[in-house]
């Protein structure tokens, strides 16, 4: 696979990547708190194999004060006592909505929400996984490098 960036997408289409920006801005200050939406995001970017993502989010997820030993074992969460339910429910939905064409967004990976989150907050993490597993796609087809 070739490294070099394809197209400067975000020059090609400012509408759009400012609309991007706004989705990722409008979540800030909801119910998922920033630790949480920071292992959300890292999870769907190993699933896609973003680097540019993983770089940016595990960085993050250290200066919000995360763990390194999360972090590492994060791919790893159903087998880790490192996550609590919440986190739990919160990663098995994202992987669920990432791997759409496979978990159909089963009752399964959903109903475990509804025993840590409002309605408000599933609807915000099921947007903030959407908003991720876009820019992941972005930023692997358009071969975003690494800062």
């Amino acid at each position: 696979m070739s490294q070099h960036p394809r197209i400067p997408y975000p020059k090609l289409a400012p509408k759009a990547f400012r609309a991007m920006l706004a989705l990722d801005e409008s979540l800030h200050g909801g119910r998922i708190d920033p630790r949480l939406a920071g292992l959300v995001k890292l999870r769907v970017s190993q699933i896609n194999g973003c680097a540019y993502c993983l770089d940016m989010h595990a960085r993050e997820a250290r200066a919000d004060g995360e763990d390194q030993r999360r972090l590492d074992t994060l791919a790893g969460w159903r087998e880790s006592r490192l996550f609590d339910a919440r986190e739990r429910a919160a990663l098995g939905w994202a992987e669920s909505l990432t791997r759409i064409e496979a978990t159909a967004a089963a009752d399964a990976d959903y109903t475990p929400l509804l025993e840590h989150f409002d309605e408000t907050a599933i609807a915000e993490l099921s947007f903030l996984v959407v908003e991720i597993n876009a820019w992941n796609r972005l930023a692997v087809g358009m071969r975003t490098p690494l800062p």
